[in-house]
């Protein structure tokens, strides 16, 4: 196993700075996963971890060795691609022995750690095909088992599973989440779906624009996003937002830019009167009641069973989603009160984007603060 520190790393191409300036420290068999829209950089900044990208500026660490100039093949790290990256001339066995034999390992060694690696990934019945005649989901099996047979200190991927079907997503995040609990690697996983990023992260850095908007446990940036960014992005479906203006002398309430009015938390935040904020509501946190001090027209219902989704507007087009725990009897038209309890309100500042929710504790959790 090994740590992985990245300090103040910056990436250009040309005039173009896409890597912007990002300390982030990975510890000992963590699962560390890079989220962010297309674009942000994650896919960039792991390949710059793995030595398949140059740093402009900055320094990396893994192990406690600085890497920064070292090759890629001198790293101690495998990589799992998106496109699996298999050779189609050869059979399961040999994809899964190629590196081990570059290496001039024993060939009774290669046989053992082939045998071991492809058991517990139950591709040991495969051995003998080419990826021609594997499905998506065995294929990248065997993409992450010749990365596990080489016994590298950390492990990269970079959307593994963005070629699979959403069923077999499900799945395969299970059997890698399984695989770093038998191995203890330091893991680092790019993807674009915060959901797997959610359920199989020991830790999670969201990316924007190259910058690292915030770091820290799953649960911790759900409850306590420190920007806007970070609030719509983690959590699905994404947090319902409404701009307003604070008022009242104990600072209680909330003009909505459509006019009407709800209450507000006065505890934990740090609001003032005459202050323009955004607030912030998870779909699960609203709830149809008639005296409910917003309204939303009704656009679209999903019926799924157990659970039911509205998706409407208030009056000033502001769109909302309502997530209805088992089935509701609202339809697409009807226009409905909903209520929310002040202590499930997130409060931002509109003009920064900032969290006004105080912490009492330093944590872990870092912020991208802007220049």
């Amino acid at each position: 196993m090994a740590s992985i520190e990245l300090k103040d790393l910056h990436k250009s191409y040309g005039a173009v700075e896409v890597i912007k300036g990002i300390d982030l420290s990975v510890g000992h068999g963590e699962f560390c996963v890079f989220v962010g829209p297309s674009g942000c950089g994650k896919s960039t900044l792991l390949r710059m971890i793995s030595g398949l990208e140059s740093v402009t500026s900055g320094d990396i660490e893994i192990g406690g060795d600085i890497v920064t100039r070292v090759p890629a093949a001198d790293r101690g790290l495998a990589m799992v691609f998106q496109s699996y990256a298999l050779y189609p001339h050869m059979t399961v066995r040999q994809n899964l022995s190629f590196g081990l034999e570059n290496i001039n390992t024993p060939k009774a060694e290669v046989n053992a750690k082939v045998s071991e690696v492809a058991a517990m990934l139950q591709i040991d019945q495969l051995l003998d095909r080419r990826p021609k005649d594997l499905s998506g989901g065995q294929r990248q099996r065997v993409a992450i088992g010749r990365a596990v047979v080489r016994e590298p200190r950390v492990f990269l991927f970079d959307e593994p599973l963005s070629n699979l079907d959403a069923e077999l997503r499900v799945d395969m995040r299970g059997e890698i989440s399984a695989l770093h609990k038998r191995l203890g690697n330091t893991m680092v996983y790019v993807t674009h779906d915060q959901v797997e990023a959610m359920t199989m992260a020991d830790k999670i850095a969201v990316l924007r624009l190259g910058e690292l908007e915030q770091f820290g446990r799953p649960l911790d940036l759900f409850n306590n996003p420190r920007n806007l960014f970070v609030a719509g992005f983690i959590g699905s479906p994404k947090m319902n937002f409404m701009t307003g203006t604070v008022h009242g002398a104990d600072r209680s309430l909330l003009n909505l830019d459509t006019g009407e009015e709800v209450s507000l938390p006065v505890k934990g935040f740090s609001h003032h009167a005459g202050d323009k904020v955004t607030l912030g509501v998870r779909p699960y946190d609203l709830r149809p009641h008639a005296s409910g001090s917003i309204h939303i027209q009704v656009g679209a219902v999903e019926q799924l069973g157990t659970d039911s989704y509205l998706y409407g507007a208030l009056a000033d087009g502001t769109r909302l989603t309502v997530h209805n725990p088992g089935q509701t009897r609202v339809c697409a038209g009807d226009n409905v009160a909903m209520h929310f309890a002040p202590e499930a309100v997130h409060l931002f500042d509109t003009k920064s984007g900032l969290t006004l929710r105080g912490f009492d504790t330093e944590d872990d959790l870092t912020l991208h603060k802007p220049s």
